[in-house]
């Protein structure tokens, strides 16, 4: 169990994180209009919090 401790765990964190750097390092290589965030647009497809109907007969605890 302490060579995993010792060794195994620590390689495996290092690994992962190495992975996730260069997956979130990519972005510098798209081209410029596939490194911009996501559009977001407010329509179908939200649902705003204000807009959920609870029945009268749940509501009462």
């Amino acid at each position: 169990m302490a060579i995993f401790r010792q060794y195994i765990a620590p390689l495996l964190v290092v690994i992962i994180f190495f992975i996730a750097l260069v997956a979130t390092s990519a972005r510098i290589f798209l081209p410029a209009d596939m490194a911009a965030p996501a559009p977001v647009e407010n329509g179908i497809g939200l649902i705003m919090p204000s807009s959920i109907l609870i029945p009268t007969s749940l509501a009462s605890f």
